[in-house]
């Protein structure tokens, strides 16, 4: 018979975790520059293709954690990844529906995903904190709570730019890279 050792077990996770930031590091920046290059001035309409990476962006976000919670069951962070994959399927709708209101619409719905999505994100990171390398997730899940605060209380300037969200995910990003390069100790069983 065969077990498997906790430290066999902690580098799986931590590989599994590792490969999944880096993939979610690429996409960010990668959709940062997107919208960078494809969103309007302020006031100006939401074009056809900021609209599709408005929605894009939070249904990449539940792919990753269907990824994730199919490949680290034994984290107890399953049942947070399903609220966190519930939060952004409510977020893509959203955003294609508050698109056709204008940029202020699209803030407020991704500040207030950006709020929960990063509570979830902070507790997952907290109880994954043993596995190293997510004190990058944990600041990066409350840093979103804030950011998305401020996003939502954009929504009310006059210079409202959905240009703002690709620099959020920038950041987010970098935790992600972060946390991949921090995990690679876990992953090797060290």
């Amino acid at each position: 018979m065969t077990t498997t050792t906790p430290t066999t077990e902690t580098a799986t996770v931590a590989s599994s975790l590792r490969k999944l930031y880096f993939v979610r590091f690429a996409f960010a920046v990668v959709w940062a520059v997107l919208m960078f290059v494809t969103a309007p001035s302020a006031g100006a309409a939401l074009g056809f293709a900021t609209v599709a990476l408005l929605v894009l962006y939070p249904l990449f976000d539940v792919a990753a954690a269907v990824v994730d919670s199919r490949s680290n069951r034994g984290t107890g962070a399953t049942p947070l990844l399903y609220i966190n994959m519930a939060l952004s399927l409510l977020a893509a709708i959203g955003l294609a529906i508050a698109a056709a209101s204008g940029t202020p619409a699209v803030l407020v719905v991704w500040g207030v995903w950006a709020i929960t999505a990063g509570a979830v994100q902070l507790i997952v990171a907290l109880r994954r904190r043993a596995l190293g390398g997510q004190w990058a997730m944990i600041l990066s899940g409350g840093i979103s709570v804030l950011a998305g605060a401020g996003i939502a209380s954009m929504a009310a300037g006059a210079s409202a730019s959905v240009s703002t969200v690709g620099g959020y995910a920038t950041l987010g990003g970098i935790f992600f890279l972060v946390s991949a390069l921090r995990l690679g100790r876990a992953a090797k069983g060290l």
